[in-house]
């Protein structure tokens, strides 16, 4: 090997190294605290001196997140919880697009006298959870909503366009339901490709040039969908967080499950039901295709310890080439592994009660985090003493406070019930889906009805370490 391609190698070798030190060095830096309710979403602007927040008090606030200082905060125009906002390239911070709870997708256009114009774009039937932004785009950026819509938006008309629904395989009834998503992602690399997820274990990935518009399910059939073999056809998980890194892999959060890192041109192929499972569980790579091919796929990296089971929880890459994957829990953690073989590295202590949020700096090794808290966290590598690595096994239970629950009775119970009840199925329609929405929805009034003896409990409660140096 010649001298330049070692030199090469141990220069390579030493950024890894600097970059894992700073992971480990990560401790809150501020805390933002100026929202009356829950924090849904977090962002940075491109010079990633401004970050943008929206949460459950409806409002949208730009900070200087060094100093802490709000630079400029305004009413999102939504009637409900604000689930993400996020700057258009190209702008100067001056366009924030932001979709809520109360299923709309609106734009906010800031003035030169500071007044900011909020007008209504799109609208989905159900809550809306994400968006995705076209790279480098200042018009384009997409919606997905719990009606399976995924819509397209351009600027510079200020029109939506229903590209396709997002429906399951076809059931034996011969009825197809669509899939109530999640999460939506645009892959870096090929704008084109767009995977969306939700109540369903497959993600699914969509070449836009092969989608026509008006919302048709006959041509929107996706190019890939990607699940980990011993998921594949299981009715009892669904994805809450999508993202794709610089190298066009495909990560994948799970609900009551784990995190999965899948290959470029890892998936099943565009039908599911072509592929089923067979032979190992968890780790199995042996697929069979409906033609009797049998193909070796790679198998998924695993990401294992956070829990997701309460909340629609974000999934990303941190590092300046994707080198790590962070997710928030259940417990209150931020949870950092490395990419390449899922090591686990940290658990840091966020919220009293769930870290819903994860967002990277664009430059810097610096991470903003929020959820059922009413903060947002900045998290820089200024600790004076690196943090030490601990098996996930190590961690001990930590007790949180049960504000999740603590709803508004009667009137946010009355908002639950009607919208369940605007869910109900057309004719025909598998209606097991809504035996779960009724299982949820007495879980709902249970957890309400006792949430004082649950907080009461949970103040008596010490906070224990994670032993992770936090």
């Amino acid at each position: 090997m010649c001298n330049v391609c070692i030199y090469f190698m141990l220069l390579l070798a030493n950024v890894s190294a600097v970059i894992q030190e700073l992971v480990m060095r990560l401790q809150i830096h501020r805390k933002l605290n100026k929202h009356t309710g829950c924090v849904n979403t977090v962002g940075f602007n491109a010079a990633g001196d401004t970050l943008i927040s929206g949460s459950d008090d409806q409002r949208v606030m730009l900070w200087d997140w060094d100093t802490g200082a709000v630079k400029m905060q305004f009413h999102s125009g939504h009637g409900d919880n604000v689930f993400q906002a996020r700057f258009m390239p190209y702008t100067n911070d001056r366009t924030i697009v932001t979709c809520s709870a109360d299923g709309e997708v609106r734009v906010a256009k800031i003035q030169d006298g500071r007044d900011v114009l909020t007008s209504l774009l799109g609208e989905h039937d159900g809550r809306a959870h994400k968006l995705a932004i076209e790279p480098g785009s200042p018009y384009i950026f997409y919606s997905c909503g719990e009606d399976g819509h995924v819509q397209h938006f351009d600027l510079r008309t200020d029109t939506a366009t229903e590209l396709f629904i997002c429906r399951k395989p076809v059931a034996k009834s011969g009825y197809s339901s669509h899939v109530r998503l999640n999460a939506i992602t645009i892959d870096p690399r090929n704008p084109n490709l767009l995977a969306v997820a939700g109540n369903n274990s497959y993600a699914r990935v969509y070449d836009i040039r092969k989608c026509k518009s008006g919302g048709s399910s006959d041509f929107a059939q996706p190019s890939d969908c990607y699940c980990p073999p011993h998921l594949i056809g299981n009715k009892n998980v669904g994805i809450t967080g999508l993202a794709f890194s610089h190298q066009s892999e495909l990560l994948v959060s799970y609900n009551d499950e784990n995190i999965y890192l899948f290959p470029k041109n890892g998936g099943l192929g565009p039908d599911p039901k072509s592929s089923v499972k067979i032979g190992g569980g968890e780790g199995s790579n042996s697929t069979v295709f409906a033609s009797g091919e049998d193909v070796d796929l790679p198998a998924p990296q695993v990401y294992v310890g956070h829990r997701n089971c309460e909340t629609v929880k974000g999934v990303t890459f941190i590092g300046p080439n994707h080198e790590y994957v962070a997710s928030g829990s259940d417990c209150g953690r931020l949870f950092i592994w490395r990419k390449r073989d899922g090591k686990f590295l940290r658990a840091m202590e966020g919220d009293e009660c769930i870290v819903n949020c994860i967002e990277p700096h664009p430059h810097a090794m610096t991470i903003a985090s929020s959820g059922i808290d009413n903060d947002v966290k900045l998290w820089t590598p200024s600790a004076v003493e690196r943090a030490r690595v601990v098996n996930v096994e190590e961690l001990k239970p930590r007790k949180r406070k049960a504000k999740l629950w603590q709803f508004a009775l009667p009137e946010e119970l009355v908002w639950h019930v009607l919208a369940s009840r605007r869910r109900q199925p057309a004719a025909g329609e598998d209606s097991s889906e809504d035996l779960e929405d009724n299982t949820e929805l007495l879980n709902l009034v249970l957890r309400a009805a006792n949430r004082d003896n649950l907080s009461d409990e949970s103040d008596e409660d010490e906070k224990t370490s994670d032993g992770s140096g936090e």
